[in-house]
């Protein structure tokens, strides 16, 4: 195993003892792939405009979008470490389980688009939008990056706006879209 894989193991922080069979062979195979994936992960938990705890709150979002159990502990440990509560880790569970409703609900809608299903109301209960405790900015710029994961444009379309109404840049925007592809593609592997 090699030393860049170790470190982009580090950097997620997990041990590199632990094993996983595409991301060795890869390693044993192609190492240059590896270096990028390292290289990309550091750059995106370091991006210009976002904090590392929220960074890292966001590759959290990812992880538990997957189910992936073993980045989840590791990433919500460091994002305590920089300084993330209790309460924003719990409420990036909750985030992600509400947009998974909300995605299919209105990938649904957006794929039919008839009146019916158009102007009914959703009835799904998001009493946690209203006063998150991420904030308002920071909770759409996540439900943005969990909408663009599981591909519902309607969702997408309206987080994005929601966010820049919030006072984010487009620059933000495309830091943590960018980060999330990332670690969805990191997530692949391990």
């Amino acid at each position: 195993m090699s030393e860049t894989r170790d470190n982009l193991l580090a950097e997620i922080n997990v041990a590199a003892s632990e094993s996983f069979a595409l991301l060795d062979a890869l390693d044993a195979t192609d190492h240059r792939y590896i270096k990028d994936l390292k290289i990309n992960v550091s750059n995106s938990l370091r991006a210009q405009t976002l904090s590392e705890k929220e960074a890292l709150l966001l590759a959290l979002a990812v992880s538990v979008n997957q189910k992936h159990t073993l980045t989840i502990n590791s990433l919500a440990e460091l994002a305590i470490q920089k300084g993330a509560t209790e309460a924003e880790i719990n409420e990036i569970h909750a985030l992600v389980s509400l947009l998974n409703a909300n995605n299919i609900f209105y990938r649904f809608k957006h794929f039919v688009d008839k009146e019916y299903y158009n102007t009914a109301p959703a009835g799904i209960r998001m009493s946690i939008m209203m006063n998150p405790v991420l904030g308002k900015e920071f909770f759409e710029l996540a439900s943005l990056t969990v909408s663009a994961i599981n591909g519902c444009e309607m969702c997408v379309t309206s987080h994005e706006q929601s966010v820049k109404n919030h006072g984010a840049t487009e620059a933000r925007i495309l830091d943590a879209i960018r980060l999330t592809s990332i670690f969805k593609s990191l997530i692949v592997l391990l």
